[in-house]
């Protein structure tokens, strides 16, 4: 299962980026395509476990779906890719010249802090004790 390693580096990237003062975060937005292969479920139970322990603890996951769209070259036709992905034009039946357009994203959107910052106040610290790679 992906979806803890997904979860793991969600929690270590907004860590980082923790603003001064930071030290609860409150909800968490992912964008993700429908081609990414993940499965929203089993994203946002391993988010829960990977959290705790962290400036995240609690935080609510809002997950984005984005769906997959692609472009035929050789007639401009898009379409709903779908899954599984169906990547013949269904315009002029050609696969050729297929581009993804969406459904292939990942991505931090936006967090959303519970606490007052202070600019001056130096970053939020991790306060999770590490997984060891024995376990």
């Amino acid at each position: 299962m992906h979806e803890m390693s997904i979860a793991m580096a969600v929690v270590g990237q907004v860590e980082e980026a923790a603003p001064g003062g930071a030290s609860v975060a409150g909800r968490v937005e992912l964008q993700i395509g429908e081609l990414a292969g993940v499965v929203p479920d089993s994203l946002a139970f391993c988010f829960e476990l990977a959290c705790a322990g962290t400036v995240l603890e609690g935080a609510e996951l809002v997950i984005r779906s984005v769906p997959a769209r692609a472009r035929c070259g050789a007639c401009a036709g898009d379409w709903d890719v779908g899954m599984p992905p169906e990547l013949c034009c269904p315009a002029c039946g050609r696969a050729t010249e297929v581009e993804l357009l969406s459904g292939r994203e990942l991505r931090i959107l936006t967090v959303t802090w519970e606490d007052a910052l202070d600019p001056d106040a130096p970053a939020a610290v991790s306060r999770r004790t590490p997984i060891s790679e024995e376990a």
